[in-house]
This record gives structure tokens, C-alpha cells and sequence, in this order.
């Protein structure tokens, strides 16, 4: 009564001169139709929303369940967070491998993630974000790969065809496998429904809990746990690297770390083991304090299946179209016994060891300098652009042309781009594409989507260079790239 008669003032008010007494009962009509409307319409796209939701992987809250398509497939997949440089990004896909080896699961394939898009941060000082927040984060690059043409999988660059000889490791590629978990096409990613993908990743992810029988997202990380199999040890022992009383007391650290076989835990006997989808965090590993970070597997001796399988995957080579490249530069460019010097100056802990990198490069260089009667070759790799190199010890072996010759690559350098355009236009990732979602199928997909472009394969093919250099390799000291080199060498890719 309050509120009708307050608006009747207010109408008169400004009405002064010849009151109309017929305004508020049409101005009621007029309210009344107008709610009737806007509450049909909200009936209406509460409907559709729910329809379109309901077909998908990530449903409501309350009705949570896989997508009708991953189910009807019968597989058990393994997706993992990815992250940091490429050499981390090859190391955790080995991981993975193994994984999904133990644990009888098909691999989803993921893409080559932009350098540090997504970090892990410090396993030994207990400082890593949540194994859903990885996830997500992941995932979330994953889609902006996709939408901005950059979409390049693991299969294109490292050539995995010799898993195939291994019954139970089986292999699907991302793009098959989102699209096969959301249930809907991924032209998505290049159009409105971006964020419905989104929600999709948050399932995934695990942000709003496990699923039964659809989800088992892995919150074990290398702050609590450190996954064995077949050791012979009590499952959940202490292991024997733990948060010291400093950085407890300093961090406010509870942490325990405990070693738990991953077969039992998240086998096919384990709650775990009835989800469609397991999701693990980050799956990187390192030697550290005597212990491993996160994964202690090696060796396993009871498991002849498994222990084949390891040494398989210590050395994933490069596919063909790299590696040919890189020894096409060694016989057309080079022409000579040369040394590789891959010299990290730029990233992180590096930029700030110039004097040690260069010292370890200066001391081969004159042992060669005794019994070398012409130039030496060197070939270069580093992150300091040649533009830089006066005043530092690069530049003073650039100057010396009596003694050596460099050479290096560049990501323009025709060689390198003729390479890019071969890996793209064989496509090896497609290989691990399903029939519910294949090669013809992404095509149409990076047709809506923006221009696709050309990979950055530089740095493979530096790396194959490097592991043919007869008269030596200096790597950095601590880098990743020039751990890998050296296995490259060790397994004699020339």
C-alpha cells in the first residue's frame, strides 16, 4: 500500500496541471506484461543453459558426471600439468609415460607449453602452488594455444612411435580428448562459448572436488609425497628429505613427506582407479638431499613390462624432420669437426655465473688450441644476442678470426623455417587422434580459429646439432638443455 501510494504522489507531482487518473492502471498493465516477458525469457535460457550443460563433462554441482563420449569409450585416461621450459616439459612427458604405464592408462598427449607460462616454483623449499591450480592454469594455456594458432603437440617435435610396441601404453591427443571431456566441438575456443570450456577446465582441475567414476584429481605433491613402485618398502614411510625446523618455523611449513607405491594408491584396485580421468599436478622430478622430489621409480626389476619401458623413454629422440635438419646444417655449413658451446647467460640463476660459464668454455678451448693448425669451428648456443656479445668473452672469439670460426642459428634462418614448415606439414601429433574426433576434424577446427603459425624448432635443432660435435661439448652448468644434449650424445644421435 506504501509503495502504490508514494508513486501516486510522485506522479501528480509532476502532472500538476490536469491529473490523469487512468495512468497508474496502465502504468501496472504495463509493469505487470513487462515481468511476465522477463520471466518467460529467464524460464527460457535457464532451460537451454541447462540442456547445454547437462551434455557436457561439467553438468551442475549437483549432477556431476564424464560426458556420454568419453565413457562409451571405455578407456582410463591420465591427463598431467606441464610446465616451465621445454626440457622440463620432455622430462615430466617421460614421467607420464611411465605413469600411465604402471597404472594401465591411455596418456593424453599435451602441446608444447610458451617457455615459463606456467611455473611450478620450489619443490625443496615447499613452495609450489596446488596441484589444481596447476591444472587449471594449464589448461587455460592449453585453449589460448589453440585459439591463437600456436597449437604444436609433443608428438610433432619428440618422436614417440616406439611406445606402439608396448601393449599398454596408449596414447590420445589433447584435442581429441577435450573435445571427447567437454562434449562440445572446439571451435568453442575460437568463439563465445570460450568460457563454457573454461568451466569444462575446472572440472578437470579438480577446483570443485572428485567426480565417482568420472574424476580422480591426484592433490599428492612433491610437499607431502613421493610416489615408488615395486621398492619393497613400507607404503607411507617417512621419506628422508623433510621441511627442516627453519623453514617450518620461518614458512609455517606442516608438512610430512611420505613414500607411497603408485599402483597401490591409484591403481586399478583403488578408489582412483574406477575414474575415467586421472588428473596429477605437475610431475616433475629431481634427484635432491639424497631422495627424489616427487617421483623415486627406478630399476624395477619385478616388472619386466615396466623396466623395458623405462629404458625406452630414458631417450625420446627428436622426430625425423628435426634431426635431419640439424645434420643438413652440420654437412652444408659447418663442413668440419667442430665444437658445440651452449651457454645459458640470460634465465634465472645463470645471468649471474658469466665468469663460470665462460671460464669452463676457455679452459676446453685452449686444450684443443695446442694441437689445432687452423681455425677452430665452434658452434654457438646461447640466449645472448649476438648484438650483445662486445665486452664479453663471446665477442673476443668472434674478433679472433685467425683462431676460430663461429657459427650459430637464428629463428629466421632459412633452414630453420624450412624445417618448421615440414614438422607442421606432417603433423605426427594426428597420429594419436580418435575416430570420434580426428586429423579431418582438427583441420576444421585451426580453420576457425586464427591463422596457424609456423613452431619455433630452433632450439631442437640446435640441440642436434650440439650432439654431433666431434671435438666436444661445454654445456652450462645446472641447465636442462645441456643435460639433455649430453644423453642426445650419449645415445649417438650422428
Amino acid at each position: 500500500m506504501n509503495a502504490f501510494g508514494s508513486t501516486r504522489s510522485s506522479i501528480n507531482r509532476w502532472n500538476s496541471k490536469k491529473p490523469n487518473l487512468q495512468l497508474p492502471r496502465i502504468s501496472l498493465s504495463v509493469c505487470a506484461l513487462l515481468f511476465c516477458f522477463l520471466f518467460l525469457l529467464y524460464l527460457s535460457s535457464s532451460f537451454s543453459s541447462s540442456s547445454f550443460m547437462s551434455s557436457t563433462a561439467f553438468s551442475t554441482s549437483n549432477s556431476r558426471q564424464c560426458n556420454t563420449q568419453i565413457l562409451a569409450l571405455g578407456e582410463k585416461f591420465l591427463f598431467y600439468a606441464p610446465h616451465s621450459g621445454f626440457s622440463n616439459q620432455l622430462s615430466e612427458f617421460k614421467n607420464a609415460i611411465l605413469m600411465a604405464g604402471i597404472l594401465n592408462r591411455t596418456l593424453v598427449v599435451p602441446p608444447i607449453l610458451d617457455h615459463h607460462a606456467v611455473a611450478l616454483g620450489s619443490c625443496p623449499k615447499f613452495r609450489v602452488p596446488d596441484p589444481g591450480e596447476i591444472r587449471f592454469s594449464v589448461w587455460e594455456h592449453m585453449l589460448q594455444l589453440l585459439r591463437n594458432g600456436r597449437y604444436v603437440s609433443m608428438a610433432d617435435i619428440v618422436d614417440i612411435s616406439s611406445l606402439t610396441s608396448y601393449s599398454s601404453v596408449k596414447a590420445i591427443d589433447f584435442r581429441t580428448f577435450a573435445y571427447l571431456w567437454c562434449g562440445v566441438r572446439l571451435e568453442s575456443v575460437c568463439a563465445n562459448e570460450y568460457n563454457n570450456l573454461k568451466q569444462c577446465g575446472r572440472l578437470l582441475a579438480g577446483l570443485d572436488g572428485n567426480v565417482d567414476k568420472c574424476l580422480h584429481a591426484v592433490d599428492e605433491d612433491c610437499k607431502t609425497t613421493v610416489w615408488t613402485y615395486q621398492n619393497n618398502e613400507v607404503d607411507g614411510a617417512l621419506d628422508l628429505f623433510q621441511p627442516n625446523e627453519q623453514l617450518k618455523k620461518k614458512k609455517k611449513v606442516s608438512y610430512v613427506r611420505r613414500r607411497r607405491d603408485v599402483y597401490r594408491t591409484l591403481g586399478r584396485d583403488s578408489k582412483a582407479g574406477s575414474a575415467t580421468v586421472l588428473a596429477f599436478g605437475s610431475l616433475f622430478t629431481a634427484p635432491y638431499r639424497g631422495s627424489e622430489l616427487y617421483i623415486d621409480i627406478h630399476g624395477v626389476s619385478k616388472d619386466q613390462r615396466i623396466s623395458s619401458l623405462m629404458k625406452n623413454i630414458e631417450y625420446l629422440p627428436f622426430v625425423p624432420e628435426i634431426l635431419s635438419a640439424g645434420k643438413e646444417y652440420i654437412d652444408k655449413i659447418i663442413k668440419a669437426p667442430f665444437l658445440c658451446a651452449q651457454l645459458r647467460l640470460l634465465d634465472g640463476q645463470f645471468k649471474n655465473h658469466w665468469k663460470a660459464t665462460f671460464l669452463a668454455l676457455q679452459q676446453k678451448l685452449d686444450s684443443i688450441l695446442e694441437n689445432a693448425n687452423e681455425p677452430i669451428h665452434v658452434f654457438v648456443m646461447t640466449d645472448l644476442p649476438k648484438s650483445n656479445w662486445t665486452g664479453s668473452y663471446l665477442g673476443d672469439l668472434d674478433s679472433d678470426s685467425n683462431h676460430f670460426k663461429l657459427f650459430f642459428l637464428e629463428e629466421s634462418d632459412e633452414l630453420v623455417l624450412r624445417a618448421s614448415k615440414k614438422v607442421m606439414a606432417v603433423g605426427h601429433g594426428l597420429r594419436w587422434t580418435s575416430n570420434a574426433f580426428g586429423p579431418g576434424s582438427i583441420r576444421d577446427m585451426k580453420k576457425k580459429c586464427a591463422s596457424e603459425k609456423l613452431p619455433d624448432v630452433l632450439l631442437y635443432i640446435e640441440e642436434t646439432v650440439c650432439s654431433c660435435a666431434s671435438l666436444g661439448f661445454v654445456g652450462t652448468a645446472g641447465s636442462t638443455i645441456a643435460e639433455s644434449i649430453e644423453l642426445m650424445r650419449k645415445y649417438g644421435v650422428c
